[in-house]
C-alpha cells in the first residue's frame, strides 16, 4: 500500500484499484459490492491512516485485489501537463442550442449555429469519453448550450455510466426541462446536478433570460432534492445593479434545502454587451453575507475545487463562491473541455483548440488520438493571461470603475501584474531649471506636462515644439525638443508658457491652439521650485477629459494581437485594465497632480488594420476643483505602454504615437476640443 500511496496521484490511483476490485473494471461476471472501506473512499471520504490500513487488508484478501496492487500504474502522462496538473475532469458540450437567451450569455436573436453534420454524434461522444476515462478521467460533466434539449441525452448518460472507472456523471442545466427528464436521467446513472438560477424574483428571471420559466426551474430544484441528490448545486451569476441585493435571499434558500448555492463572479465573454462595472467581487459578497450571519463557517475544500465554501450553522445547505475574476484557480485546474463540434480546449479562456472530431472521422487510431490529446494538454499554460494582477486590492477596486469595451470583442480572460518600473522612471520628470538650479516639473499646461510624460511613459517620442505666436508677448520663441526617453533638453528663459501658444507635432506638421494661460507657471514657486497648486478656493464643477494614443505594431504583431496569440496573454484586455489602473494612480505617478476621486474611467482599444495599429481612447470624469486631463492622458499612456510591453518580444519596431488630449470640459479655462 505504501508503494501505491507514495506514487504520483496515489489517492486517485487507490480509488481506481478499489473500483476495479469491486467489479466495475471486471471484464466478465457480475459486479461485486465494494468493500465497506472502499465504499468510503468512493464517496469522497478523506483517507486516514487507519482507513488506509483497513483498505489494504480488504484488497489483500482477494486475488484480484492483490493483482491490482502489484500492477497499478501511475496517472496517465498524456493527461498530465508540464506543470504536473492531472486532468481528471472532462466537460463535454452536447449542443450549442439553448432554450433561454440570458443577457450576459447570448444576444436576443441567438447565435449562428454549427451545422448538425459538424457536431459530435452520440457514438463519437462515447468514443472520446471512453478514451479519456481509460487515461484517468474520473468525472464527466455534460454542458451546452442547454444539454437537456438534446433528444438523446438520457441515452448518452446511460452509455457513459457503463464506462469502467468513471466515478461521476454530472450535468449543468438551466432547469427548464429538468423535472420531466430527471427521473430517467437518475435511472440512467446521472449522479450530480448544477442548476443555473440568477434570481429568486420571477419578473427579474424573465428580464434576464428573456423567456418565461422561473417556476419550472424552481420545480426542478425541488425535484432533484426529492430524488436524493446531495447537494443540488445552484449556480448564481452575481451582477451589480441586478441581483446583488438578493445575496441574503439565496443564502436563506439553503436553510431548509440541501443546496449548494454557488455565487459566481460575473465574467464578460465574447458577444457580451455588459461591462466590468457589473462585477461584484467575492470579498464584497462575503462581507455582505457576514453582516447578516457573522457566524458563517468556512468549509474545507478539495485542492482542485474551484469554489470557496461556507455554511451557516444549522442550515441544511451551504454556499460557495467561484472567484474566477478576483482570485483565479489555475494552479489546481484539472479540467478539459470538448466543444459540441468536437474541439478540445485545455483552458476555458484560451483560444487554442484541437479538433478531435476531424481526427476521429479521418480514421485516427486510439493511440494517435491519445498522442494528439497529450500534445494539447502539454501545451496548456500555467495560468490564463497571468491573473495574478487580481490578487492586489487596487485591481479589485479597479473593477468598481471599469471600462466599457465597446469597440472590441475580446474575452476578458485576463490579467497581468501591473509593471513596477513606472515609479522608477518618474524621476526623469524632474529637471534642472537652468536659471535657478532648482528641480522642477516642466509645464504649466497639462498639454506641456503631457509632452514630458510621453517621454517618460513611451518607448519612443516624436519631437514636439512649443512656438510663441502671441504678438503682444515680449518672450522669444522657444522650442522644446524631446528626442528620446530620458534625454529632454530644455532652454527656458521664463517661468511661463506663452499665452496663445501652439503645440506642433513635427512629424505630423499639425498645430493646435491652446487657450490663453495664466502669466506664471502654476506648479513652481517664486524661486522656481516645484510646488502643488492650491485648489481649495476653486468651486466644484463637473469635469471630464478624453485622451488618445496609437500603437503601430507592424503586420506580424498586429496579427498576433488580433488572433490573441501573444504568449503573455490577451493584449487588449490587459492594456485596458492597465489604463484604468493608471488613471486611478495618476497622483502617485505624477508628483504634483492632486488625488482626485474619479466618478468614471473608460478605456477602449480598437484595431486599425489599415495601419496595423491599436487605437486607444480614454476618458475620465469627476466632480471637483481640478481637471482630469492628466488622468485621461496617463490612462492612454499606460495602455499604450502595456501593448508595447506585451508585444516587444515579437518586434522592436513598435511605435507609440499621437498621445494627446482630445477634449476637456469644465474649469475656469473653459472647454477644449482638438479639431
Amino acid at each position: 500500500m505504501a508503494a501505491v500511496w507514495g506514487r504520483r496521484g496515489g489517492p486517485a490511483l487507490l480509488r481506481g484499484i478499489l473500483r476495479a476490485a469491486s467489479g466495475r473494471a471486471c471484464s466478465s461476471g457480475a459486479p461485486v459490492r465494494a468493500p465497506s472501506a472502499a465504499a468510503q473512499v468512493e464517496q469522497g471520504h478523506y483517507v486516514t491512516a487507519s482507513l488506509q490500513t483497513k483498505i489494504l487488508k480488504e484488497l489483500q484478501s482477494s486475488e484480484r485485489g492483490r493483482f491490482l496492487l502489484q500492477h497499478a500504474v501511475p496517472f496517465s502522462a498524456f493527461l498530465t501537463d508540464s506543470f504536473g496538473r492531472q486532468h481528471k475532469y472532462l466537460r463535454i458540450s452536447l449542443t450549442e442550442k439553448c432554450n433561454l437567451r440570458c443577457q450576459y450569455c447570448m444576444p436576443e436573436e441567438g447565435v449562428q449555429l454549427t451545422p448538425k453534420s459538424e457536431l459530435l454524434t452520440a457514438q463519437e461522444i462515447i468514443t472520446l469519453a471512453r478514451l479519456f476515462v481509460k487515461e484517468g478521467v474520473e468525472k464527466i460533466r455534460l454542458t451546452g448550450g442547454e444539454p437537456l434539449i438534446r433528444p438523446d441525452v438520457v441515452d448518452i448518460v446511460g452509455q457513459l455510466y457503463k464506462l469502467e472507472g468513471l466515478k461521476t456523471i454530472a450535468v449543468t442545466t438551466n432547469g427548464i426541462n429538468l423535472t420531466r427528464l430527471l427521473p430517467r436521467l437518475k435511472e440512467a446513472g446521472l449522479n450530480a446536478i448544477n442548476i443555473s438560477l440568477d434570481t429568486l424574483v420571477p419578473a427579474k428571471f424573465e428580464f434576464i433570460v428573456r423567456r418565461k420559466g422561473f417556476h419550472k426551474v424552481m420545480e426542478g430544484i425541488h425535484k432533484a432534492t426529492e430524488l436524493g441528490y446531495r447537494p443540488v448545486k445552484v449556480n448564481c451569476v452575481v451582477m451589480r445593479g441586478f441581483n446583488e441585493d438578493e445575496l441574503l435571499g439565496f443564502v436563506d434558500f439553503t436553510k431548509d434545502l440541501p443546496l449548494d448555492v454557488r455565487f459566481i463572479e460575473y465574467m464578460p465573454f465574447d458577444g457580451n454587451k455588459w461591462n466590468f462595472k457589473k462585477m461584484v467581487s467575492y470579498k464584497e459578497m462575503l462581507d455582505t453575507i457576514k453582516q447578516q450571519w457573522p457566524e458563517l463557517e468556512k468549509l474545507t475544500c478539495e485542492t482542485s475545487s474551484t469554489a470557496k465554501s461556507y455554511k451557516v450553522p444549522h442550515f441544511q445547505g451551504q454556499i460557495s463562491f467561484i472567484t474566477s475574476m478576483s482570485e483565479h484557480f489555475c494552479g489546481s485546474c484539472n479540467r478539459l473541455r470538448i466543444t459540441a463540434d468536437g474541439n478540445l480546449k485545455v483552458c476555458l479562456f484560451g483560444n487554442s483548440e484541437v479538433s478531435l472530431r476531424d481526427h476521429l472521422r479521418s480514421g485516427a487510431s486510439e493511440e494517435e488520438l491519445v498522442q494528439i490529446i497529450g500534445a494539447a494538454v502539454g501545451r496548456k499554460k500555467k495560468q490564463h493571461a497571468e491573473p495574478a494582477l487580481m490578487s492586489f486590492p487596487l485591481c479589485q477596486d479597479a473593477l468598481q470603475f471599469p471600462a466599457n469595451s465597446k469597440q472590441w470583442g475580446h474575452t476578458f480572460s485576463h490579467w497581468l501584474t501591473l509593471r513596477t518600473s513606472l515609479p522608477k522612471q518618474m524621476g526623469k520628470a524632474f529637471m534642472k531649471n537652468k536659471l535657478t538650479g532648482q528641480p522642477f516639473l516642466l509645464g504649466s499646461h497639462p498639454e506641456q506636462q503631457w509632452h514630458i510624460m510621453t517621454g517618460i511613459l513611451q518607448t519612443q517620442l516624436r519631437g514636439c515644439c512649443v512656438f510663441q505666436t502671441d504678438p503682444s508677448s515680449t518672450f522669444d520663441t522657444k522650442c522644446l525638443e524631446a528626442s528620446s526617453v530620458g534625454q529632454v533638453s530644455v532652454d527656458y528663459q521664463s517661468k511661463e508658457a506663452s499665452p496663445g501658444s501652439e503645440f506642433c507635432t513635427r512629424d505630423l506638421g499639425s498645430c493646435t491652439k491652446v487657450p490663453r494661460a495664466s502669466h506664471s507657471l502654476t506648479h513652481t514657486d517664486e524661486e522656481g521650485r516645484a510646488t502643488m497648486v492650491d485648489v481649495g478656493g476653486k468651486p466644484d464643477s463637473r469635469r471630464s477629459a478624453v485622451a488618445g494614443a496609437v500603437v503601430c505594431l507592424g503586420q506580424k504583431a498586429f496579427g498576433m494581437v488580433r488572433q490573441n496569440q501573444v504568449k503573455k496573454g490577451d493584449v487588449l484586455a490587459v492594456a485596458q485594465i492597465a489604463g484604468i489602473q493608471g488613471a486611478k494612480l495618476t497622483s502617485q505617478l505624477i508628483p504634483l497632480c492632486h488625488n482626485i476621486p474619479l466618478n468614471h474611467v473608460e478605456v477602449s482599444l480598437s484595431l486599425d488594420e489599415s495601419r496595423y495599429a491599436v487605437v486607444i481612447r480614454s476618458s475620465c470624469q469627476t466632480w471637483g476643483r481640478t481637471g482630469v486631463e492628466m488622468e485621461a492622458l496617463t490612462a492612454a499612456s499606460l495602455a499604450a505602454l502595456t501593448v508595447y510591453d506585451m508585444c516587444k518580444a515579437v518586434t522592436h519596431e513598435i511605435v507609440i504615437e499621437e498621445v494627446k488630449l482630445l477634449s476637456k470640459t469644465g474649469g475656469q479655462r473653459g472647454d477644449f476640443s482638438r479639431v
